[in-house]
């Protein structure tokens, strides 16, 4: 079985300085979320694989997934192959704006034994539950590459921009609140954590 390294003192300091921590997949994984993250298990089914936070007021979600690893997927294509994957799943439409990927440094994850990890922007028009309504959503996305487990972890923030009168999410959107930030986005992939690997058994 593959062996997890020890936290180093960097991950340990910043896992003490960072507040929000939880408990993902049954406490076998654990990443710092905004304080007003709501989890959405206790409102609906969620797959077994993911992992899916809400902000009430703002209509905004983070999502932890895990995939199966794509080993034919270059790592710097890994995040622009998930991006394009997760815009077919949902429907999406008018795809724009990709950024191109970026590299982050190991030194900067406490899941530094990574192959690599890379984010990625893009810009979608999706629905939810299947209504006509479309959104404009930009979606930023997190790869961390885990081959020794055959898996992909998939951190995701939707970020709605422009939401539809006539989408389910209308009323929400006109509530007052202080919105997540890419920041909180990128605290959430630098502070992901594995903690038992029995997870991808």
């Amino acid at each position: 079985m593959p062996t997890v390294p020890r936290e180093g003192p960097v991950c340990t300091l910043r896992a003490m300085q960072t507040a929000g921590a939880r408990p993902l997949f049954g406490g076998a994984m654990s990443a710092a979320f905004p304080s007003n993250a709501t989890d959405v298990s206790g409102l609906r089914d969620i797959p077994d694989n993911q992992e899916v936070f809400v902000h009430a007021q703002t209509d905004q979600s983070l999502i932890v997934e895990l995939v199966e690893y794509q080993a034919d997927v270059a790592d710097q294509d890994a995040a622009r192959y998930h991006l394009e994957d997760i815009a077919g799943s949902n429907e999406a439409v008018g795809a724009s704006e990709v950024t191109g990927a970026l590299e982050l440094p190991k030194a900067e994850l406490c899941l530094s034994e990574c192959s690599s990890a890379w984010m990625i922007t893009g810009a979608q028009c999706v629905s939810k539950f299947n209504e006509e309504a479309r959104n404009a959503v930009t979606v930023h996305l997190g790869v961390i590459r885990l081959p020794q487990f055959s898996t992909d972890v998939l951190i995701t923030f939707n970020d709605p921009r422009s939401i539809s009168p006539g989408s389910s999410s209308a009323a929400s959107a006109q509530a007052q609140g202080e919105p997540w930030t890419p920041q909180d986005f990128r605290r959430l992939l630098q502070t992901a954590s594995l903690h038992d690997p029995g997870l991808f058994l």
